[in-house]
This record gives structure tokens, sequence and C-alpha cells, in this order.
């Protein structure tokens, strides 16, 4: 969590920074701040709220540096304050940091500099760190770039740092550890990111930090790397950015949330494009051909993931037990990491993450490979932590995804996860050739299904402004689709803060039966296809006990119409591709009762998207 930032160059620090901090504030917002050195010294300005709240508070700083960082705060160690808000300076005021993540030792070095006269006038992890680098530097005599070498091999737990020492305006030293930094390289120039979303308008040359690495960037001079631990250097590889800068902009919609619900479309056939020819019944990752005999024989597969990465991974089970054969277990990453799992040789772990920086999907990509399991990663962003862990794996190719709630990266990782089981299923033979082919034709029309689906949206906005005054929601839904119930549940709470739980529907009678009443609204998955004639009888029962029914149901659905309250259509399409369409009413539905409560929808309370501590 937290975004950071910086530039080192000829052109003006503070305003790449504060645009920098805009497309960052996805990562956390509770506070944001930046630094500018220049051969004055440290210019600091920071701030409680948000990234526009920062630039008014700066309305009087100096704009001329070349040089400076900026930070946007998920608050861990203290509550978000001015005070507590990053860039943080050492004792002295001759550096400054940027920090992203948690120094998980920082209080026993806390009380070692107190007794070594320093003094502390925040509650953060960070502070502490920044003075132990100068402690180092002042103790041991050495430039920055070795102090801070020194310092974080004296740290546990993880970071993404930036610092600036003012007797050297024209440095800057980085170094990554478990959160993630990108180097944006330029001519003379550097940019700094917790991903490459600043500087996309600057440069397509991006270096992606690795974990254990340092850079120190100097202006006029080349950019070196080093490990942190034993100091070699390491030669940078240079990567071009795929992304465009229309693609991080909202394009005329009012949140970022409902252009990457309109998005999906796209995004799903971005996703199968160049890895599918239905009409030659191919599919083609090279992720999965090249370990083929991995999946094959698979005596399980695990699926680790947090989140709505979890929710996609429940409809895999489903998809891969149906199609594939092969058992399936789905782990919170939070809780596999905790345990003593049962993991070795034989076993596949999928890895799930919209963002690849998820700290409890990493650590358990790190027990399973410590166990000889063989890693297949999912994620969204290219140079990603995850993607570089794992033994292979696949991009969703959703493009980026800005709003914190998510919503193209849940259908893309659905639609990556089909394709492996697909082509597993052939591959050991459980589809006939008229199966097969009928499965992908299928995949193949569900963009064009949602772009149905999505001309709901001014029914869906009528039944959103019936119900946004309640104050529990149930979210209803059998096999393929009782992850979804589970998923559109979460999606209401992320964003609208109204309650909601999802159940699968047979268990209604096991004890949220008791909580249906006239002020309860149930929302009930209840397509054609996946127990139609159960999902009724729930209604009925639900109908009986006075409880509010809005129903996603098959298109030209007559018998659930006449029972539900309201009534959203999706096209038919296979049971095992329904979560693709079910779960686009349910993100539009939460999205429209959250603006109607006025709710900031792209930057919910308490969340970041990248979760990359624990």
């Amino acid at each position: 969590m937290c975004g950071i930032v910086g530039y080192i160059g000829k052109k003006e620090a503070y305003p790449i920074l504060i645009k920098g901090l805009k497309r960052l504030e996805y990562r956390g917002y509770d506070s944001a701040g930046v630094a500018l050195s220049d051969q004055n010294g440290i210019h600091l300005c920071k701030t409680r709220g948000k990234v526009d709240d920062l630039s008014a508070k700066c309305e009087h700083l100096e704009k001329s540096p070349r040089i400076g960082l900026g930070h946007t705060r998920w608050a861990t160690h203290g509550e978000p304050s001015d005070v507590n808000s990053h860039p943080h300076y050492s004792n002295s005021g001759d550096l400054v940091i940027i920090h992203n993540g948690i120094i998980e030792n920082y209080d026993p070095l806390r009380k070692e500099l107190m007794n070594r006269g320093y003094s502390f006038t925040s509650e953060t992890d960070t502070e502490v760190l920044v003075n132990l680098i100068e402690d180092v530097m002042v103790n041991e005599e050495v430039k920055l770039g070795k102090a801070v070498q020194v310092a974080l091999n004296q740290t546990i737990g993880a970071y993404a740092i930036a610092v600036m020492d003012k007797k050297k305006p024209n440095e800057i030293v980085v170094a990554r550890l478990g959160s993630p930094l990108a180097i944006g390289v330029g001519d003379d120039e550097y940019f700094i990111a917790s991903d490459a979303t600043p500087f996309i308008e600057y440069t397509k040359d991006a270096i992606y930090l690795n974990d254990g690495e340092m850079a120190v960037l100097r202006t006029h001079k080349p950019l070196k790397i080093r490990n942190i631990k034993d100091d070699s250097l390491i030669d940078p590889y240079v990567q071009k950015l795929q992304m465009n800068l229309d693609q991080i902009e909202k394009g005329g919609y009012d949140h970022f949330m409902l252009k990457e619900i309109f998005e999906q479309p796209s995004a799903i056939a971005d996703t199968y494009r160049g890895r599918m020819l239905a009409d030659r019944g191919i599919i083609n990752m090279s992720g999965i051909e090249d370990n083929l005999d991995k999946f094959r024989n698979a005596k399980r597969i695990i699926i680790a993931a947090c989140g709505t990465s979890w929710h996609a991974g429940l409809v895999a089970e489903y998809i891969f037990e149906d199609i594939a054969r092969t058992p399936v277990e789905v782990e919170y990453a939070s809780e596999f990491r905790y345990r003593n799992p049962i993991i070795g040789e034989g076993d596949v772990l999928i890895a799930i993450s919209q963002s690849g920086e998820t700290a409890d999907t990493m650590a358990a990509i790190e027990i399973a490979k410590q166990n000889g399991a063989f890693v297949f990663g999912v994620c969204n962003v290219v140079g990603s932590s995850i993607s570089r862990a794992s033994h292979a794996g696949a991009y969703t190719h959703a493009g980026p995804e800005i709003g914190v709630a998510s919503t193209k990266a849940f259908t893309t990782q659905i639609t990556i996860l089909s394709l492996i089981a697909l082509r597993i299923g052939k591959e050991k033979g459980n589809l006939s050739k008229t199966e097969y082919f009928s499965y992908l034709r299928e995949l193949e029309l569900i963009p064009d299904k949602i772009k149905k689906s999505l001309v709901s949206n001014d029914h869906i906005y009528l039944v959103a402004d019936a119900y946004k005054n309640a104050k529990n929601c149930l979210y209803l839904g059998r096999g393929f689709n009782f992850p979804v119930a589970l998923e559109g549940a979460l999606k209401l709470k992320e964003i609208s803060y109204i309650h909601a739980e999802g159940y699968p529907a047979a268990e209604m009678k096991h004890g949220p039966i008791a909580l249906i009443d006239e002020e309860m609204p149930v929302v009930v998955i209840a397509t054609k296809l996946g127990h139609y004639e159960k999902v009724v009888s729930n209604i009925q029962e639900i109908k009986s006990r006075k409880g509010k029914i809005i129903a996603i149901v098959t298109e030209g659905d007559e018998q659930v119409k006449e029972m539900a309250d309201h009534t959203i259509e999706v096209p038919e399409t296979h049971e095992a591709f329904t979560p693709l369409l079910t779960t686009i009413p349910l993100q539009l539905l939460s999205y429209h009762i959250a603006v109607m409560l006025g709710r900031n929808v792209d930057q919910p309370r308490n969340l970041a998207k990248s979760v990359t501590v624990e």
C-alpha cells in the first residue's frame, strides 16, 4: 500500500510529483506529501488528506527544484495526521525519506536509537528507518548509498524507499524488498514510482527493481543497481512499457470504476486474443504448453489469492473440477502462509493477484516453491513481483485498473483460468470434440453478451435507487454462481459501506433465513442453468417471509419474474461462464448505490488497491 513517486532530471519536479501522486492515489489516500531539494536545502510540505489537499497547502512552496520525492499514504503505523505523513526528516534534517511497506523490527531499532540520543516526532516505522540510515552515515562515515545498504541489512520487513541527502541535491537512493518499485529511464532523467503510471507520458523505458536490490540515481551519470546483501553490481534490465496514457484516464466517465466495468468486453477479448482460436479449436498459452505435463499429472491444484482474486479462484475451482477433472483447493493466501500446509512435488499452486504484489500471496508462493510445488502466476501487471517469482504464468491483459474495487480484473482472471481448464481438459481427454468446440465458441461470444448486459445500466440505476437506504443485504447463489454472490456482497461492502453477506442459496435455511423480513433485500442469482428449480424454491421461501427480492435471471425468464420485486436479465451462456455475466449487474448495482450515498467510489475509506503489507 502507499504510493511513492520521485524525479531527478532537467524538469521541474513538483508538477511531475503531484500528477504522479494523483495517479497513485488508489494505493492510499489518508495523507500525502512532497519534498524538493536544491542548493538551499530540502523543502518539505505534507498534510493529512488527499493529494488535492496537499496541492492547496503547497501553494507557496518553491517549485523550481529539479529533484524531489512524493508520497501518498495508507496508514499502518500511526493514525493519519500531518505529523505521521511522509516524507520524514532525520533528526538533523539532512536526510528525507519516503517509504511503502512495514519495518517489523522498528520498535527495538527505535529504542536503540533513543538510547543513542535520537528523538522521534511521529509514530511511524519510517522515521525510525531514516534515523537509522543517518546513524550509519555518522558513525561509519560512509556516503548515503552505503548507509542505506548497511541500514537495510539491519531491518526486518518490507519496503520500497527513496532517500535524499540535502548535501547531495543531485542524488536519490532507492531500494526495494517486498514492495514494488519502478524506475523510468529518460534522457538524462529518472522517474521513481510504485508503478509505471506516473511516468508513462514521459518515457516507455522502465526498470523494475527485484527484491533485495537498490539503485543510486544521479544526474549526468548512469544508473547503478546493487544487491543490498553483498553489494554486488547488477546489470539493469530495461523493458518497454505497453500501456498508454489514455488507459489511465477516466475517458469521460464519472469514475474509474464505472469506466472499468464498461471496459470488460474489450478486456476479456484482449485476454483471450492470440491465445484462443475458437474456429480451429486452439488454445495456445506458452506458460501452459511449456508445462503441460505439470498440469496434466497434477495430484491437485491449490489456488492461493486474497479478496476478489480469491472469489475468482472459487469460480475456477468449479471450472477446473468440472472440465479438467483435477481436484482443486482454494486457499486464502493470508491463512495458507501461517498454517502448516501439506504441499509438495506433484502439486500445482496457482497464485492470483491483480497487482502481482500482494504480500500474502507472495508468501504463499515461497512456501510452495520451498516444498517442491510448481507455481503458476496469474496477474495483471507486467514485471510485478508475482510474475517474476512464479515458475510460469499468464497475464490477464485487463489493462490498468485504478478503481480500488476490482471489476475487470475479476472477469479477466476467470477468463484466463477458463482457458487453462479447457486446455487441460482437452489434454486429459475429458471433453468430447463437440463439447470442447462449444466451450470455445461460447467464450468467444462472452464480450458481446456482456455488452448486452451493460444495456441494463439505466434499469439497474432504478433498482439501486429503491434499495440505497438498506442497512443490510443478502446475496445468494448456487454452484458456479455461489462465488459471484460472495463477490457481489464484497462490492457492496467495499464502496457503499452497507453490510452485506454472500451465501450458498442452499445454506439459507441453516441460519441466514432468520434475518429475512420486509427490510431485508435479497439478491438471488437465478439463471436457467445451474440448479434453477432449487433456487426458485429459495425465492419462494424468501417471498413467504416478506423479503425483498432482486433476481438476476436468464433473458426471457418468466417464472422468477412473477415472484421477484425486481429482475435484471443477462444473456444465456454455458453454466461455467455464467459468472462472467451475472457479476456485471452486481457491479453496477453496488456502483450506483455508492454514488447515490455520496461515497468516494474509486477510493473507499480504509482500503487500498495493492495490499503489499500483511
